[in-house]
């Protein structure tokens, strides 16, 4: 059983098979349905190397599949887990609701107790019967299960229906908090674009350098790196490999400027940006090559640019391009018709950001480039001031701070374990769409919270004068213990039932 599988194990899993735990395709290609985690319904090709996540189900290849992560440590326990704790967890909502219960409940019996005597003292030829009669059907006609019932049915259907999305909230507070935020800041690489850059070009300072050679080991020193420039270059180096006979001493990552690292020859080699190589106190000249003559030429406002050094020595310039994601536009385009403001923060300069932002329809005043960090926490408590509320959207390690600070953290799933740890909510496939899916699915929740409430305390200010017999000396209507316990339950079923509602609630694009 799944139980008996242990990291490092090698499992055959054939067409048809439920992929049992995560792991790494070792051998065959396949396509896997992966809908059951990220909401998307496209199978999605898989290859030697590529990742598989437990709970998904294999297409119709036959492959090796070796195994990363078992029991509560796979994707799909977490997702459960995330799911659980959001259900158990109480809403600012929630909280409100439980005080008004606290008073409501004292104040039901205060009633009761008058209505009692008040029958008691001025019916002469019934008081007694009337009084215990009234007073009953008052207590369980206010018996306050569709109050308790209102907020956690919501959070329970509403979240689980985030899930099927493949939306994950960390807590009701966040379901909640999501639907009133007035901006959403994001980050650029692995955000707004794939997250996957391409090297275009690296251009050494000394032209006589064997660039090959040269990149072998730069890949050396990234191979240590999860940064998406880091993996650019790893696999740029696969294309002309070169042996190098190194290996890596000490690294070190700068987290948003670079690394740094000492190879086994004892140099010290540095990958960055600009702003890390002026923090080293490593100048800056412009490179030519034989397809340009200055940076500005070389450079695309698309483009990114990164420099590395050796022994304090600039040694070559690094060109790379990131596509921007498909479902960019659409998603931020949704965000904007919905009435939120969309800002981008980003470490790269401004240029590129001005680029990206132009190509996704982000006003050129919302844009925060070459923000560091620990800056990108400072931007956010800047909008907070300004805007009101902020979501701010992230996927990598340097991303972290803001996710924190910001008042809603959205991880995007694909990015790193510490943002996805230090986020409100969990964007599993990755897809920027899911955003304002997460945004209009919790104002449903909301409405359906408020919707419930209302019918919870109206229900009572109706039924609880007339279960006190107010009206039956004028117009001869009261409500018997009998009645009145059918219409407590029918007033919590109709609540359960409005909240199963949000099962079929779907997307709907503004």
């Amino acid at each position: 059983g799944v139980d008996a599988v242990k990291v490092n194990d090698v499992l055959e899993v054939r067409p048809g098979d439920t992929i049992p735990v995560d792991g790494t395709v070792v051998s065959g290609t396949t396509f896997i349905d992966e809908s059951a985690i990220t909401g998307e319904p496209m199978p999605v090709s898989k290859s030697v190397g590529d990742p598989g996540t437990g709970g998904t189900i294999n297409g119709n290849g036959s492959i090796q599949f070796e195994a990363k992560c078992v029991g509560s440590q796979t994707t799909l326990a977490r997702i459960v887990a995330f799911v659980e704790s959001a259900q158990a967890s109480k809403p600012a909502v929630q909280n409100l609701a439980d005080r008004i219960v606290a008073y409501f409940v004292p104040v039901v019996l205060l009633i009761a107790a008058a209505c009692a005597i008040a029958w008691f003292l001025l019916d002469r030829e019934h008081g007694l019967e009337n009084a215990l009669v009234h007073a009953v059907a008052v207590l369980i006609i206010a018996c306050p299960c569709a109050m308790g019932l209102a907020v956690p049915t919501s959070i329970m259907v509403g979240t689980s229906k985030a899930a099927q999305f493949g939306i994950l909230f960390r807590s009701g507070q966040a379901l909640q908090s999501l639907q009133e935020v007035q901006t959403v800041a994001m980050d650029k690489t692995g955000t707004i674009t794939e997250g996957k850059p391409r090297l275009l070009e690296l251009i050494p300072t000394d032209a006589s350098t064997d660039r090959y050679l040269l990149l072998a080991k730069l890949a050396l020193v990234q191979g240590k790196s999860e940064h998406p420039l880091a993996k650019a270059i790893v696999a740029a180096s696969k294309q002309e490999p070169r042996k190098t006979g190194l290996a890596v001493f000490r690294f070190k990552a700068e987290s948003g400027f670079g690394v740094e690292a000492q190879l086994s020859n004892g140099a010290i080699v540095n990958i960055g940006s600009d702003i890390y190589m002026k923090n080293l106190g490593i100048p800056i000249a412009k490179i030519t090559s034989e397809d340009s003559q200055t940076n500005e030429k070389v450079v695309d406002p698309g483009q990114s640019i990164f420099y590395a050094a050796i022994d304090q020595t600039l040694a070559a310039e690094l060109i790379v391009s990131d596509a921007i994601k498909t479902s960019s536009v659409e998603a931020i385009r949704s965000l904007q018709r919905s009435g939120l403001r969309v800002a981008m923060i980003t470490g790269d300069r401004q240029s590129t950001a001005e680029f990206v932002a132009a190509q996704v329809g982000i006003p050129q005043d919302s844009i925060f480039a070459q923000t560091a960090p620990e800056q990108k926490g400072s931007v956010i408590a800047r909008l907070k001031a300004i805007e009101g509320k902020v979501a701010f959207v992230g996927d990598g390690i340097n991303d972290a701070p803001a996710l924190s600070i910001a008042d809603v953290g959205v991880a995007i799933g694909t990015g790193t374990d510490l943002a996805i740890e230090t986020s409100d909510v969990i964007l599993m496939s990755g897809d920027l769409m899911g955003l304002p899916k997460a945004i209009a699915l919790s104002r449903a929740v909301m409405t359906n919270i408020k919707q419930n409430l209302a019918w919870a305390f109206g229900y009572n200010l109706v039924l609880i004068p007339l279960a006190a017999g107010v009206l039956q000396p004028a117009a001869g209507l009261s409500l018997s213990p009998v009645t009145a316990a059918i219409a407590m339950s029918l007033s919590s079923f109709c609540v359960v039932m409005n909240a199963l509602r949000l099962r079929r609630w779907s997307w709907s694009n503004p």
